[in-house]
């Protein structure tokens, strides 16, 4: 079942990477009593994530803060060291935390996998964005297959 807004977030395992190496975290603890943004992507270094969806969170970050957002959060169905090495080469380290669903268990725990085994990536997460405050999904914007517009910062700027 996929998640809708009024849901919590899952209790599930995700990597950060710290000045100590990966580290695990657990997402319902990691989020509760915050209001963050949490973006998803289906791969980092892929086009339109690299491009688009990365660099506007980047650049609004400040607004979104100014609009509550505590953290913004990206993650993708990728290692810490890859989701780490793009952080970095988009400029994002301080802006948007990045922790790692290297598994898969979070996107398959609130039914948002992608199947990208036509293009040799097997099982990732869709694209998307959500607003969760305490633990509890407050917006939801999920794109439909091949399309970049309600997961965008700008769009979620204007829905918060």
């Amino acid at each position: 079942m996929t998640i809708q807004v009024g849901d919590k977030l899952p209790s599930v395992s995700l990597t950060k990477m710290t000045n100590h190496g990966p580290e695990k975290v657990d997402l319902a603890g990691y989020v509760a009593g915050r209001r963050i943004a949490l973006f998803s992507v289906p791969g980092a270094f892929t086009p339109t994530c690299s491009a688009k969806h990365l660099p506007g969170f980047v650049e609004k970050a400040a607004e979104l803060k100014a609009k509550g957002i505590q953290e913004i959060i990206g993650t993708a169905v990728n290692d810490v060291f890859v989701l780490s090495a793009w952080a970095k080469a988009g400029g994002a380290e301080e802006a948007v935390t990045m922790l790692a669903d290297g598994n898969g268990e979070f996107v398959k725990a609130i039914g948002l996998t992608l199947d990208g085994s036509a293009f040799g990536l097997g099982t990732r997460g869709q694209r998307f964005a959500m607003v969760v405050n305490d633990g509890v999904v407050e917006k939801l914007f999920v794109e439909a297959p091949g399309e970049f517009k309600v997961s965008s910062a700008d769009y979620m700027l204007g829905q918060i």
